[in-house]
């Protein structure tokens, strides 16, 4: 789940730029309130059951936050789960393989939120089959909200507000303790869980995974497929609460006086391509541990497993204090990743009858708000 909304920033050299950012009425108003309301209003402001659950459930962590999920509430107690098909990402996700793993983040909290509500969410994925290469039109899942008193609360759930993918850098003068990866990693209910804070595998890791990254924001399709969701400024960013946002006084200032550009970010050879990289390869270096999430097989299914794993993880991590974020890059199929595909897979000793599902840096990084989202009514098929 790429991406960074720090690019771009060091090329802030002009004067009008500082001064732009420097008003401090207009620089106040500049953070996309409204995008981000989801956050504070889960739970608070739904009167129907599967709302409120609702609510919680978009709140999941997605590849380029997509947020591809659309619930049909049209009958009495159930919601059947539709991926939304122009949310996907054809180039750096060619076989919806990621999509899929962020459906199962959302279905991970939705079962969360309903247990806090005395409910079991009973889930019968892919009722129609599972569709192949590619989602389709056909549901994702079934859920049949049951009644149980004796429910089970899930003690993650409390940190669903807070909880991140942290992109910026992170504290290099604090190891993460072994014992504090074990604690995030106990969590997993179903995929298989390694992890690693040795300093010179960390270090070879780091190498690979910019590799990777590199090659992603050079190969011209994916670097488009990016470019083509950034979302520049608050009022983008409210307009389309979905994608890769940059925000801020001095983003809207260099966007203003032309300095931030859609065609520059896409021309290799310009200068705010360019000055961008040391600003993206600024988090790599920061990871402090690594740790890696995999499936016995690669059905859409084993993609729910590994979503509904991964959201836990990064509760727990953010339960323990621990920053985390996704690094997709070598995981991703398409052909210009494949060297790294198989690098990735040979350095994590993934056996050939394994998928490498998420791959993901934990560190100590600075606090940071939550990701734009849709309102939970603009995700309801039909009700």
């Amino acid at each position: 789940m790429a991406a960074t909304r720090r690019v771009f920033l060091s090329i802030v050299g002009g004067g009008i730029v500082l001064a732009a950012a420097s008003g401090g009425l207009w620089a106040s108003t500049r953070d996309p309130v409204s995008a981000r309301r989801p956050w504070q209003d889960a739970g608070s402001s739904e009167s129907d059951l599967r709302r409120r659950i609702l609510s919680f459930a978009i709140l999941a962590p997605n590849p380029h936050n997509r947020q591809p999920w659309l619930a049909d509430l049209s009958k009495e107690n159930e919601i059947v789960l539709y991926c939304q098909s122009d949310r996907r990402l054809p180039y750096t996700d060619p076989y919806d393989r990621q999509i899929t793993i962020g459906l199962g983040c959302f279905l991970e909290l939705l079962a969360q939120a309903a247990a806090e509500e005395g409910y079991q969410a009973d889930v019968t994925l892919f009722p129609e089959g599972e569709p192949q290469p590619r989602l389709d039109a056909r549901p994702v899942a079934h859920i049949r909200l049951v009644q149980d008193a004796m429910m089970t609360r899930d003690p993650l759930f409390a940190y669903v507000p807070s909880r991140r993918s942290n992109k910026e850098a992170y504290d290099l003068t604090r190891p993460i303790a072994s014992d504090k990866l074990a604690e995030i990693a106990a969590v997993v209910r179903q995929s298989v869980i390694a992890r690693t804070n040795d300093p010179a595998r960390v270090e070879a890791l780091r190498a690979l995974a910019w590799q990777a990254y590199f090659t992603e924001i050079t190969t011209p399709q994916t670097l488009k497929e990016s470019i083509d969701l950034i979302r520049i400024g608050r009022t983008e960013i409210e307009a389309n609460p979905d994608g890769i946002d940059l925000s801020g006084p001095l983003i809207e200032g260099l966007s203003m006086t032309g300095l931030l550009s859609r065609a520059d970010m896409l021309d290799q050879t310009s200068a705010a391509f360019q000055q961008q990289i040391p600003i993206l390869k600024e988090p790599v270096d920061t990871a402090m541990a690594f740790l890696w999430l995999k499936t016995a097989g690669n059905s859409r299914a084993d993609q729910i497993v590994a979503g509904r794993d991964y959201v836990r993880l990064n509760l727990a991590a953010t339960a323990a204090g621990v920053s985390m974020h996704p690094f997709s890059q070598a995981l991703q199929e398409f052909a210009e990743m494949r060297p790294y595909f198989l690098a990735m897979r040979q350095a994590l000793a993934v056996e050939d009858n394994e998928t490498l599902q998420m791959f993901v840096r934990l560190g100590y990084g600075p606090s940071i708000e939550g990701a734009p989202r849709w309102p939970v009514d603009t995700r309801i098929r039909s009700a």
